[in-house]
């Protein structure tokens, strides 16, 4: 029998979990999403074999949706027992321990796709979105790691590169920095005078310190409020270091500056996630 499967968020991520599903496996892949025209146009575009009528019945059911969205659909809705239940949000404590707080019958297991583009929405997802991206898996003291497994096989046949599990405090301290903070950065260097009329003066580093600078600021603020302390800590930290850049240009110090460029080319030295 065909595993049948629910999508809950037709936007840029979910339309894309459905679209590398329906080309990469034969699963039943049916599709929800709050504005119902969008469902329409995905089921018409041939990326979902039909609408959600209820979450009962299905095998698996993979939430991308905002996090307060997700958490209120985990608490409302109904799904038959043993369902395994996947969310994406990019924080992933705040989700588990509402989760953990309720009395549910589904097996829930975190997940967070490494995945993306600056432009959100069904009509950029894409079926090869995933592919070679890195997938974060959480475990928890209740995950059942039957589901956790299950989940780990559909992100395969989706065509993610690693899957890598961690608890969710762990993923929330990562993705502050990895995330989060540079979503922050790319913001603010954005909001100098000195950006108005700056075409033919840029280059790589400009665009690299401006892509993740247009952002969905209603979800990208939940973000930062359910993991405020982690991101508040790298914040601090960055300030911290930008002040020595700074306290060395202004007291003419070269030595000092000098000796602030080799630590940050050391500490890249020691990354494990370029390609170069």
């Amino acid at each position: 029998m065909k595993m049948r499967i629910a999508v809950a968020g037709l936007g840029l991520m979910g339309a894309s979990v459905a679209r590398a599903l329906k080309a990469n496996t034969d699963c039943i892949v049916d599709g929800w999403n709050r504005n119902p025209g969008v469902t329409d146009y995905a089921i018409e575009k041939g990326y979902l074999d039909g609408a959600v009528k209820d979450f009962t019945g299905y095998d698996v059911v993979f939430v991308a949706l905002p996090p307060d969205v997700t958490m209120d659909f985990l608490e409302t809705k109904t799904f038959s027992d043993d369902t395994v239940v996947a969310d994406l949000c990019g924080v992933k404590k705040a989700v588990e321990d509402a989760v953990y707080a309720q009395k549910r019958n589904y097996r829930y297991v975190g997940t967070h796709p490494m995945a993306g583009k600056e432009q959100g929405g069904i009509k950029n997802s894409s079926p090869d979105l995933f592919k070679g991206a890195n997938v974060i898996l959480t475990r928890g003291r209740y995950t059942d790691e039957e589901a956790l497994n299950t989940v780990a096989r559909l992100y395969r046949k989706m065509g993610c590169g690693k899957l890598l599990l961690c608890p969710a405090d762990y993923h929330d301290a990562k993705v502050a920095y990895t995330s989060q903070l540079a979503h922050i950065v790319s913001s603010a260097y954005l909001k100098s005078a000195t950006a108005k009329g700056c075409e033919g003066f840029t280059g790589g580093s400009f665009q690299d310190m401006t892509r993740v600078g247009g952002v969905d600021e209603e979800m990208w603020t939940q973000l930062y409020f359910l993991n405020d302390e982690n991101l508040i800590g790298e914040l601090e930290t960055l300030i911290s270091h930008l002040q020595e850049y700074l306290c060395a240009l202004k007291d003419g110090d070269e030595g000092r500056m000098k000796e602030l460029l080799r630590e940050g080319t050391r500490v890249r030295g020691t990354l494990k996630c370029y390609k170069d």
